[in-house]
């Protein structure tokens, strides 16, 4: 997760890294919690999917809130099958890194979820987040359902209002039907709770989505 420069444009098929047909591993049970982060879940959970720059300290904040039942890192939004985490960080596999968060929707909102996502990081910044610099820092919302879609994208309308009265950019955060979810590595789920001392830069830009 240290400062490096990466590519800020997607690759396309034909420079993205060839990947594999297979997964890397088995997701491990939730390091916090005990409960699955891979399926099968409980039928009454839906699924959030978020990029909001490094997916350690994403993850942190989302597991944290009441409501979740689960959550877990993994990649999104490019081309390479099955990528390891070393390759994402090239910049040649069209991912960014992800949160999937499993949520009782009796207990938060998919709208709460989105408050929390746009609070929680700057999403004006395109191929990203303060000095994590490259593709897989972009800012992503990947709904898993048409209403999931929709809301998001009122929200966006919204929260783009309260930036413009704030004197702020434009959002460039990335608003799509979700794509395929691949877990990382064990090794990276739930990060900072197996080290706390971890990195993790995850910062607002101070602009409350109500008020």
């Amino acid at each position: 997760m240290l400062f490096s420069q990466k590519k800020l444009t997607l690759p396309n098929a034909a420079e993205a890294l060839t990947g594999r047909n297979t997964p890397l591993c088995t997701p491990e049970p939730h390091f916090v919690t005990g409960k699955p982060i891979a399926p099968p879940f409980p039928a009454a959970l839906q699924t959030a999917i978020f990029s909001l720059g490094c997916f350690w300290g994403a993850e942190r904040f989302f597991w944290q809130q009441a409501g979740v039942f689960s959550t877990a890192v993994g990649y999104s939004g490019g081309i390479t099958p099955n990528p390891t985490y070393k390759e994402l960080c090239t910049g040649l596999t069209g991912h960014t890194e992800v949160v999937k968060i499993l949520f009782d929707p009796k207990q938060i909102s998919y709208q709460d979820l989105l408050i929390l996502f746009w609070q929680a990081h700057n999403p004006t910044q395109g191929m990203r987040q303060g000095n994590d610099i490259g593709t897989q820092y972009r800012s992503a919302i990947y709904a898993t359902t048409d209403e999931q879609l929709n809301t998001a994208l009122s929200s966006k309308q919204h929260y783009q209002q309260r930036l413009t009265q704030a004197g702020l950019d434009k959002i460039s955060t990335e608003i799509l039907p979700a794509p395929q979810f691949y877990y990382a590595e064990n090794e990276h789920q739930q990060y900072l709770a197996k080290h706390p001392e971890g990195y993790c830069a995850l910062s607002g830009i101070g602009v409350s989505f109500n008020h």
